[in-house]
């Protein structure tokens, strides 16, 4: 039985709701722990079998707490968004699973990120460009850990069903787009299969052509 645990449940839409619902749909037997900041959700997800803590990410000590309810063998999902204290909350994140014997986490955050930097517009710098370089900093940090970890950097991200099509590339250039159910998927077929590389992917839906 795999123990995974979430940072990043908020909203339904979001990318850490779809990774939550996807195991709990077809991986009943895996073990689900999520630190959530609002305890109507709390309730909500105890109902459906998961441990949850009403905190935030940037709180240590909530932080720690759960990654020892979690225990050394749990891998770690964070799929936090925002533009501000993304950085922060991540760092806490990091140094509580290696505090606590954690060994795996993987990591969700844009494309942009790190060495794809350049790759943006103008435009995009403009607008996203805040959230991305918390997002670069974080990516740092867990390199730099002596956590085992898998990057993913999604370009755009849609609601709707997923599409089977997500593809990660690995040191190309890419854009486009990609379904939030599909990237959950994505991301639990690369736990299922052990992907643990060291290595930060781009990942799009390369069937998905939305206007920009």
């Amino acid at each position: 039985m795999k123990t995974l645990l979430i940072f990043g449940v908020s909203a339904q839409h979001g990318t850490g709701y779809n990774v939550l619902q996807t195991v709990l749909t077809h991986y009943p037997d895996w073990r689900c722990l999520v630190l959530v900041r609002h305890a109507d959700l709390a309730y909500q997800l105890t109902q459906q079998g998961v441990q949850c803590i009403v905190g935030d990410a940037t709180d240590s000590e909530a932080v720690e707490q759960l990654c020892k309810t979690a225990g050394e063998q749990a891998i770690i999902v964070s799929t936090l968004g925002g533009t501000t204290g993304n950085y922060t909350a991540q760092r806490v994140i990091i140094d509580a699973a290696e505090k606590t014997g954690i060994q795996h986490m993987l990591l969700v955050t844009s494309l942009g990120c790190g060495e794809t930097w350049s790759t943006l517009s103008l435009r995009a710098k403009q607008a996203f460009g805040q959230s991305v370089r918390e997002k670069s900093l974080a990516e740092v940090w867990l390199q730099t850990s002596s956590l085992q970890y898998l990057i993913l950097r999604p370009g755009g991200l849609l609601d709707g069903d997923a599409t089977g099509q997500g593809q990660c590339y690995y040191q190309q250039e890419v854009h486009g787009f990609i379904r939030r159910r599909e990237l959950a998927e994505l991301i639990i077929r690369k736990i299922e299969n052990q992907e643990w590389d060291n290595r930060a992917y781009s990942v799009i839906d390369p069937s998905i052509n939305v206007e920009r």
